[in-house]
């Protein structure tokens, strides 16, 4: 893979790292109240949830680290679709910055990938 594909797949994997770590270890923490702007009382309330979540994330970092181990376009092609999905219906349903934050860099991947 060309180096700008394996550099966006890194940030992207990174990416995927620190949400999950919010997510399942920081959710409760002043971090991931600020991160995700909610009250403790909120977030104590979801945490069971976004630990879920937050594991799933980890599995696309996974999936991306993964990719790069053993060099397959098809493999970084599958997971940086399974992310740019999921920024985009994040991004419809909760937020747009989540486009910006978790689907762009991971459709950027995905050209840098399909293109080289």
């Amino acid at each position: 893979m060309h180096w700008t594909a394996v550099a966006l797949i890194v940030v992207v994997a990174l990416l995927h790292l620190y949400f999950m770590v919010l997510e399942m270890f920081l959710w409760t923490r002043p971090l991931g109240l600020k991160v995700f702007r909610q009250s403790l009382e909120k977030a104590e309330q979801s945490k069971v949830l976004a630990a879920n979540q937050g594991l799933y994330n980890g599995f696309l970092a996974a999936g991306l680290i993964w990719s790069l181990i053993c060099t397959r376009q098809d493999v970084a092609l599958f997971f940086l679709a399974c992310v740019v999905i999921a920024g985009v219906y994040g991004a419809a349903t909760v937020s747009r910055k989540i486009f910006f934050i978790q689907a762009l860099p991971a459709l950027l991947g995905f050209l840098a990938v399909w293109l080289h």
